[in-house]
């Protein structure tokens, strides 16, 4: 649900704020007060194009954010916002996270359907009638459809795993001669795990041999002259009057003990003199060793593990393409295997579509003869298709013929914009249970329409705002009176420029303003009958 909308420069809008509400939400006002920037703000907010033309003049962008609490989401309470300036720049936001236009988009249109006399978003859009229709059929198709996804994803990696494996005879020679060449140079190498450490240290240790050994014998003779004999004396010193006191007998333990560890680390050190000694067989074998990984390493991998994990995968490569033959055969039964059990399901969910089409297609036509419609008819066309897709093997398409002797045509290309409009209600209506989107908006949809079509159409935007947050602008009492929350925007001019306001009416308010839309006069006789209509309502 949008509980507030906040809009800033677009048209004559200057700084506007809008606290909706759940149920009916009906504008209302003079022609040319703003509404339909209202509208068109909805729009740019839900990822739609903007023109610089829109932007307030003397401005220099256009800023729309909408707050909203979508219970169904990790985060409920959601802020969108996007701003857009006289240089084209665009900045959108989720929750403070700027996100490119298309995310926006995709983000919003399971939270926003707007539809008037030349937008009807999700409708026109033939690739969602599949899901409304599935939708429709409460649940019965769901296991059949989360299974069928499952085989299609199987199907898919099947086939190209079989176009892998296919070729002339030339190009998998090509590829095995590669591949062979590629398995010997790495084998040939006989790579060890840990080997490049070990020949990177006996590298170091060989470019630094001078100055290790100087410091090893540096640091051996200062033991061996100094630190052993000095500690010896002391030793000594102390083994003379250690039964005097205890705590000397101590510190010659003590002593004795740095003693015997200095004499380990002294032969410690005479070891690793030995070991600074390198020949320049030794150089030359280590420098070589070290180019063939460094060679490898660009070749098949950063590490000698990349390398040896890439030579298990040039033998399996190898042995596929030497048993092609019989590895193919094998993914060709797989596949066929797979086939059979989509055609199985594919027949199942064509079988209940067809179902609920008709269905779906009588209450649609009894919403339309119900809305002053009787000559329309409407129906849901399912054409199997040899090629699978997503769905199984069906195209669905709504098709509509709304006047006798005509042929049903595309949802699409129904010319009439107030017809469409009253189509359009129809189904939102018998489809209000399993549309998921949170808020629909209602653009002048009563346009060309009035008596009992009018009353149908207040009907049906009713009982729509039962399961969805509606905003409704109209210019019909009838529907005006069905609000539950009624708007009144108005323009006004301050400081030489004109500016767009909104105001939440109250019930006698609310009164006065039915009263107007429906004669244009307010007076006792007008403000009575919108009364009834009130009260009807």
């Amino acid at each position: 649900m949008i509980s507030t909308l906040h809009i800033k420069n677009v048209g004559i809008i200057d700084d506007l704020s809008i606290d909706l509400n759940e149920g009916l939400n009906i504008l209302t006002g003079e022609t040319g007060a703003g509404k339909t920037l209202i509208i068109d703000s909805l729009q740019i907010i839900s990822g739609g194009r903007f023109s610089k033309d829109m932007i307030r003049t003397g401005e220099d962008f256009s800023y729309v954010e909408i707050s909203m609490y979508l219970p169904e989401e990790d985060e409920p309470d959601v802020v969108v916002s996007r701003e857009i300036y006289a240089n084209g720049r665009n900045t959108c936001k989720i929750n403070g996270r700027l996100v490119p236009v298309n995310e926006l988009k995709s983000f919003m249109k399971d939270i926003i359907d707007i539809h008037g006399q030349n937008e009807n978003q999700s409708l026109l859009d033939t690739n969602m009638h599949i899901q409304y229709l599935d939708e429709f059929a409460n649940g019965k198709i769901h296991n059949l459809k989360e299974e069928y996804s499952k085989s299609f994803a199987k199907y898919i990696e099947l086939k190209q795993e079989i176009s892998k494996n296919f070729g002339d005879d030339k190009e998998k020679q090509r590829e095995l001669d590669l591949l062979r060449y590629q398995k010997e140079e790495i084998e040939e190498a006989k790579l060890k795990a840990n080997e490049e450490q070990e020949l990177e240290e006996k590298r170091s240790k060989m470019l630094n041999s001078e100055k290790i050994s100087n410091n090893l014998n540096e640091a051996s003779m200062q033991i061996n002259e100094n630190a052993i004999d000095s500690i010896s004396l002391a030793v000594r010193a102390l083994e003379k009057i250690e039964n005097i006191d205890s705590k000397y007998s101590e510190s010659l333990n003590s002593l004795k003990s740095i003693y015997y560890d200095i004499q380990e680390l002294s032969r410690d050190i005479e070891d690793y003199k030995e070991d600074t000694y390198f020949d320049e067989a030794e150089r030359d074998r280590v420098e070589e060793r070290l180019d063939i990984i460094y060679k490898l390493k660009r070749k098949y991998g950063n590490s000698i593990e990349e390398i040896l994990k890439y030579n298990e995968e040039v033998n399996e490569r190898i042995e596929k393409i030497e048993n092609s033959e019989e590895y193919v055969n094998k993914l060709k039964l797989e596949l066929k295997a797979v086939k059979t059990k989509m055609e199985m399901l594919a027949n199942e969910m064509n079988k209940i579509r067809i179902e609920y089409a008709e269905i779906l297609s009588n209450k649609i036509n009894k919403e339309l003869a119900d809305l002053e419609m009787k000559n329309a008819r409407f129906s849901v066309s399912i054409k199997q298709e040899e090629k699978f897709n997503t769905n199984g093997l069906d195209n669905v398409e709504f098709m509509i013929s709304t006047n006798i002797g005509e042929d049903k045509k595309p949802l699409a290309k129904i010319a009439s914009g107030g017809e469409m409009s009253r189509i359009m209600l129809a189904i939102k209506n018998v489809l209000a249970d399993v549309d998921k989107v949170s808020c629909m908006v209602f653009d002048e949809i009563d346009t060309g329409i009035s008596g009992i079509a009018a009353n149908s159409v207040s009907e049906k935007l009713k009982t729509i705002s039962k399961k969805h947050q509606v905003l409704c602008v109209t210019h019909l009492a009838n529907i005006a009176a069905k609000g539950d929350y009624n708007y009144y925007i108005s323009k006004d001019i301050e400081e030489s420029r004109t500016k767009t306001s909104v105001k939440k009416l109250n019930e006698e308010e609310t009164i006065r303003e039915i009263a107007r839309i429906a004669s244009g006069n307010i007076n006792d006789i007008t403000l009575e009958h919108a009364r009834n209509l009130r009260k009807i309502a």
